[in-house]
């Protein structure tokens, strides 16, 4: 006979991602330890173990968990009637939105990422590429000639984008609402103000 799955099974995963993921970014990946987890947690260690086999089946569940929630809010967004720099304020403000109390599980990507086979960071980094992708759409629209004229640069500003992203997340932490939805703001006429530039 099969085994049932208890009614808060979701519930209690979701609680050791959680735990996890603040242990792992507090100490580090490579340091700590399920027993670590399980203490910060209230939990045993038998009942992590109930869900996860081993340290890097956990470490990819929290990442997995994070860039496919924040994949399908990014890449979902409704841009129809809006110019270039509407729909890049709108993505960066949804970034900004989306990284709010996600401190531990952003932090531990640079790290986590290669500890994983290549399987699970071929699957973690088709989520980024897909994020990465919908920037560099709006970019292209926004100012075709010019990508069609420095097609190295497309990169390049894409991943400055996500370069202002990052240090917003770095060194404000605590922004609230309106702060974000300024500093996407700014982002957006930065980035396009400066491609018009040249």
């Amino acid at each position: 006979m099969a085994r049932t799955i208890a009614q808060d099974y979701d519930q209690k995963r979701l609680k050791i991602l959680s735990v996890a993921a603040e242990v792992f970014a507090r100490e580090g990946i490579a340091r700590a330890s399920m027993s670590e987890v399980a203490k910060s947690g209230g939990i045993s260690k038998a009942n992590i173990y109930h869900y996860y086999d081993s340290k890097d089946a956990l470490v990819f569940d929290i990442l997995d968990n994070y860039l496919s929630k924040l994949q399908d809010r990014v890449c979902n967004l409704n841009f129809t009637d809006l110019t270039a720099e509407e729909q890049l304020t709108l993505l960066a403000q949804e970034f900004l939105f989306a990284y709010e109390g996600m401190d531990h599980e952003h932090k531990i990507q640079t790290e986590g990422l290669p500890l994983l086979s290549e399987e699970k960071q071929k699957t973690l980094k088709s989520y980024q590429r897909k994020m990465i992708d919908v920037v560099s759409d709006i970019l292209k629209k926004a100012s075709p000639d010019y990508f069609l004229r420095n097609k190295n640069h497309l990169r390049e500003t894409t991943m400055s984008v996500f370069g202002m992203l990052n240090w917003f997340y770095m060194w404000n932490p605590n922004a609230n609402k309106e702060a974000r939805i300024s500093y996407a703001a700014m982002i957006a006429k930065l980035t396009l103000g400066g491609i018009k530039s040249f």
